[in-house]
């Protein structure tokens, strides 16, 4: 069985690496500790228990069985009572082993529940203080998805290495009690179990390998299921035709999955077979000679029922061991997707001595010579900004889509750290200040808002969360934004489900979810307002109806709009014109038209429509 060479990328999962992978074992059962203490000891103490009940049964029936052959050898009036005693033991010992294994299989059900839930809340808490350019990186994703994906083989791995200390446990009585007899046997049970071991470690390396280097495809392969079967996408799935696409390309990538998949798991089977008969024949051998010794007189039929007994269950046992193994091995080595997640930092972090945000805003936001460029992006998005966001005013971005408007507002937001240059707030650079207290002050609306398939309350409540329990709060801020038209024509009111996935959902219209977005931004008493094309999906008059609603609520707040609206823009204080990433021009709208230069350029394109 020749080891085909790795394709780049590809994880290797040399024996050495599966060894160096059981070290990720002791954090893994911090986990597990963490998680429920008290359901981990006695998980612990009914498998000890457990494991001494194999080699106690088998030799309390060489026992009977011997004292069985005693009573018909015996002449004359006999005494059962010893006889019925190791009956009734047995007996016992069944029951008890009975009810141990299912107390073990409740433990393991709801310990490996709770480490489930653990990690899996583990798993979005981490998430939650990564960088929004982390998430926007195909390779840490891959991380987060493999992170993501084996929570159920966590629950598995946890009952596996249990099972197997168990297991060790048992054989450690077995092979004692054979060693009493016949030292040699144990010797044989190596020779005839460790080619299958070798063999089953060499195939479980390539299913990893295989797994391993289809994470991006097999993503692929479950958005193109999404796309084909979601509320979200039908509409144009069915107007640009795109059902049959995207069959043909799910068909495309499941086939590579499978055949991959297949072809391994045929030369898998074929030498497992062979492996097998390899291991029934080294019993076999031994029992001949078992079975021989017995007919000579060396040992006795009890003695031959316990060795027999003894050495096709240390057999199973070491089969078991040896192959769970790899599947140990296996599971630690899917450890390493999840530690390494967590070992991921953030950049963006909370200053060891932050800065308190400053309440009110005195001096302003100033840019100086600031650039943003995205992870392995050739060209940058944003570079050479300079500029001033006073305090109380109104500004407008403009420019064309790509101009980097959105990468401006994330930077001010602190989504994203500079690459070069620096943002102050009040003379001290952005990043002394709280991080907590900034992302309160500053309240964003992007033009590509989530729509939560939550109650209509709670939509507007992931505003400022901290408030959803708020009546008062959430009703005032839907009246801001107009989104109070709205829940008098719901069936359930604020009690309403929004969206389609589950029952009893109503879906709404873009602008109807746009005001509701609006009265996200309303629910914090944030200094800083930031609104990404706000009005987009709202009428004329709807929207003329919002901008004076956000002229009062924005008096005496520091605001930051993007529209390609110029009827919008115009009620800015000052407009910054962005292209290629970088300033053109900044002024009033009189000062830029009379400039004659790309904002009147646009104005004028844009007005022409209207004549």
């Amino acid at each position: 069985m020749r080891r085909p060479s790795r394709k780049p990328g590809e994880p290797d999962v040399s024996f050495r690496q599966r060894m160096a992978a059981l070290k990720n074992l002791p954090a893994f059962f911090r986990l597990v500790w963490q998680t429920s203490p008290w359901m981990t000891t006695w998980n612990i103490l009914l498998r000890a228990a457990q494991s001494a009940t194999p080699l106690g049964l088998l030799y309390i029936s060489k026992l009977i069985i011997d004292e069985v052959v005693r009573l018909t050898q015996v002449s004359g009036e006999v005494s059962y009572t010893y006889l019925w005693e190791l009956v009734a033991a047995e007996f016992a010992l069944v029951v008890i082993s009975g009810a141990l294994g299912r107390a073990i299989s409740l433990v393991d059900g709801l310990l490996g529940e709770q480490v489930a839930n653990h990690t899996s809340v583990r798993i979005m808490q981490h998430a939650a203080t990564l960088d929004l350019d982390q998430f926007e990186d195909s390779t840490f994703y891959d991380k987060l998805e493999r992170a993501r994906q084996q929570t159920a083989g966590r629950t598995q791995l946890l009952s596996q290495v249990l099972t197997q200390v168990q297991d060790v446990v048992t054989m450690i009585f077995l092979a004692a009690g054979l060693l009493t007899f016949s030292p040699w046997l144990i010797l044989l049970l190596l020779v005839a179990v460790l080619p299958s071991f070798f063999s089953e470690t060499h195939f479980n390396d390539r299913f990893y390998a295989l797994a391993w280097g289809e994470t991006s495809a097999r993503r692929e392969l479950d958005y193109i299921r999404f796309l084909g079967a979601s509320d979200e996408s039908v509409k144009e799935v069915k107007i640009f035709n795109l059902s049959q696409y995207l069959v043909e390309r799910f068909k495309t990538l499941a086939d590579k999955f499978y055949h991959d998949k297949k072809a391994l798991s045929v030369r898998y089977n074929i030498w497992a077979v062979v492996f097998s008969l390899v291991g029934s024949a080294g019993y076999y051998a031994a029992y001949v000679i078992i079975i021989l010794q017995t007919v000579k007189g060396q040992l006795t039929i009890g003695d031959l029922a316990f060795l027999g007994g003894s050495f096709r269950q240390l057999r199973g046992l070491l089969e078991s061991v040896l192959m769970r193994f790899t599947s140990v091995t296996q599971g630690a080595i899917y450890l390493r997707d999840l530690f390494e997640f967590f070992e991921i930092s953030p950049r963006i972090t909370q200053p060891s001595k932050a800065r308190p945000f400053p309440n009110p805003i005195r001096e302003g936001f100033v840019f100086e010579n600031v650039g943003f460029k995205y992870l392995n992006a050739t060209r940058w998005a944003n570079r050479h900004l300079s500029f001033t966001l006073h305090p109380g005013e109104k500004l407008a971005l403009v420019g064309e889509n790509g101009a980097g408007k959105t990468t401006l507002v994330k930077l001010l937001a602190r989504l994203y750290d500079p690459s070069e240059g620096r943002i102050l707030l009040d003379g001290h650079d952005l990043r002394e200040y709280d991080l907590n207290e900034l992302r309160m002050q500053v309240g964003v609306i992007f033009q590509d808002f989530q729509r939560y398939q939550m109650t209509f309350s709670q939509n507007i409540a992931v505003g400022n969360i901290a408030e959803i329990d708020n009546t008062a709060r959430i009703e005032l801020a839907a009246e801001k934004s107009m989104a109070d038209l709205l829940y008098g024509r719901l069936p359930n009111g604020f009690d309403q489900r929004l969206g389609r996935r589950f029952s009893n959902g109503v879906d709404l219209s873009g602008g109807e979810w746009q005001k509701i977005a609006l009265a996200r931004a309303y629910m914090k008493n944030a200094q800083l307002l930031i609104l990404d094309e706000p009005t987009a999906a709202l009428d004329a008059r709807a929207e003329y109806e919002v901008f004076q609603r956000f002229a009062d609520l924005t008096r005496g707040k520091t605001a930051v709009l993007i529209s390609h609206r110029f009827s919008t823009v115009r009620m800015a204080d000052r407009i910054l014109v962005l292209e290629g990433g970088q300033l053109l021009e900044i002024g009033t709208h009189e000062e830029l038209l009379a400039k004659k230069g790309r904002y009147e350029e646009l104005f004028s394109l844009q007005a022409a429509g209207y004549r």
